[in-house]
């Protein structure tokens, strides 16, 4: 008995810190607010959030040095703040792990600052992979 209370314990724990991967659907459900911001279309967002994040909420990479968090994989030596980058800049105002929730509300107000200060090339694969061809990216739901 006290086994299978343990592997239900565990069960449970794995469920509460699993990533929220999202479909390509709800991600254009969910990004409806960033459709035409900075001239960036739905399409060229969900492509953009596939390429980047693989549309994992709680994607974190390490790169160079530095952090980047969520589903826009956002830098914590620019846009965020962390315990690993004690001089970040932190132009969002927030903490990084705020961007590895499923409440995207925070992640698209620092997206739009993200926009307005450098632009979509903020995010290399936009570019190269969602700047044509983005029918496949569309979901039109009926």
């Amino acid at each position: 008995m006290m086994s299978f209370v343990s592997l239900l314990l565990v069960g449970n724990l794995f469920h509460a810190i699993q990533a929220e991967q999202l479909t390509k659907c709800e991600v254009f459900q969910r990004l409806k607010d960033l459709d035409g911001y900075g001239g960036v279309t739905l399409p060229e967002w969900v492509c953009t959030v596939f390429h980047t994040s693989g549309c994992d909420t709680q994607t974190v990479v390490n790169n160079n040095g530095s952090t980047e968090y969520g589903l826009f994989q956002i830098n914590n030596k620019i846009w965020c703040r962390d315990n690993h980058i004690p001089h970040s800049r932190d132009i969002c105002g927030i903490s990084c792990d705020k961007f590895l929730d499923d409440d995207l509300t925070d992640d698209i107000m620092c997206v739009k600052k993200i926009l307005d200060n450098v632009g979509i090339n903020y995010w290399l694969a936009h570019k190269a992979l969602c700047s044509e061809k983005l029918d496949q990216w569309r979901c039109e739901k009926s």
